[in-house]
């Protein structure tokens, strides 16, 4: 039976203040751990800016002590992906000292390689994605690909081959966008990342990154992934399923909704959340025993 880790992409933002994590923190008060008590996995995406330190992520290892069964994703850095032709063998080496850490613990998900929906689908383009998938054969890898050129065949072939996991994602739907699917090209793992589907900001120049990601998945259309998701659990042993809307927290709410909707039980809910996305009600669960439900309004004092 397939395990789900469901969680989101990134966790600093400064938009989730007040809304995800509270005003006032605690002494040692880390946005990893908090998010550790609700969610299965999170997607590190600063590692697509800038190459992560052993340090760091050491840092991230002792963070997550008291959750033994939480996992990382890792986004590779750019120079892999949006920049190519500009990475070399140092950039590799580099890379993997960062996240030792990470494998050592046994904390690493994945590494996502993600292309831009500008990287097409030619010969020269096939020959260097099956360079990087060699030089990091040595770790689970995912693979991101927007532009609908890549939905063939010899694409599935490729990473079947190299052990690599397609990465099945919801995008913005245009006229060369690769469309929802549930592919798993390798037992061992799935991936999936929902980007929202905010048409009319994606491609606009001038729109930001909070503005291209800002969309609320409503839950008929989570209904359709989670379909998608347990067809992925059927042909693979692990599941990660991340969101990446991040905007306000609305990455946060859905990724709870899909967590309630794999599985049929109700959660713990960041108390703000709630207040920000009433929807996240019908799944909230007492937050410890001996408390009141929050929205059982009979039993509040």
């Amino acid at each position: 039976m397939a395990r789900y880790f469901v969680g989101t992409a990134g966790w600093s933002y400064e938009d989730w203040e007040g809304v995800v994590y509270p005003p006032s923190k605690g002494r040692g008060f880390h946005p990893l751990a908090f998010l550790a008590a609700y969610i299965d996995i999170v997607e590190v995406n600063s590692t697509f800016y800038r190459p992560p330190s052993a340090a760091l992520s050491l840092a991230w290892v002792k963070k997550l002590a008291p959750f033994p069964d939480f996992l990382l994703a890792v986004k590779l850095h750019r120079v892999f992906s949006h920049e190519r032709g500009e990475s070399g063998p140092r950039d590799v080496d580099d890379f993997k000292r960062g996240i030792a850490p990470l494998v050592a613990a046994r904390r690493l998900a994945a590494l996502l390689l993600q292309f831009p929906w500008s990287f097409r689908r030619t010969q020269a383009n096939e020959d260097y994605l099956a360079a990087v998938l060699a030089a990091f054969s040595d770790y689970p890898l995912a693979v991101e690909v927007r532009h609908a050129s890549w939905q063939e065949p010899a694409f599935y072939d490729l990473l079947r081959d190299r052990g690599a996991a397609v990465c099945n994602i919801d995008q913005p739907l245009f006229a060369d966008s690769i469309p929802p699917g549930a592919v798993a090209t390798t037992p061992a793992f799935a991936y999936v990342r929902l980007h929202g589907r905010n048409v009319k900001d994606w491609f606009r120049k001038d729109a930001g990154r909070d503005d291209r990601y800002n969309y609320l998945y409503g839950r008929d259309e989570l209904a359709d992934w989670i379909e998608r998701i347990k067809a992925l659990g059927r042909a693979s042993g692990r599941v990660f399923v991340i969101t990446n809307n991040h905007y306000r927290g609305q990455a946060m709410a859905n990724a709870l909704q899909i967590k309630n909707m794999i599985s049929g039980d109700t959660l713990d809910i960041p108390a703000l959340l709630l207040e920000t996305y009433p929807v996240l009600k019908e799944i909230v669960k007492k937050i410890r025993d001996g408390q009141f439900d929050l929205f059982d309004e009979k039993s509040r004092p």
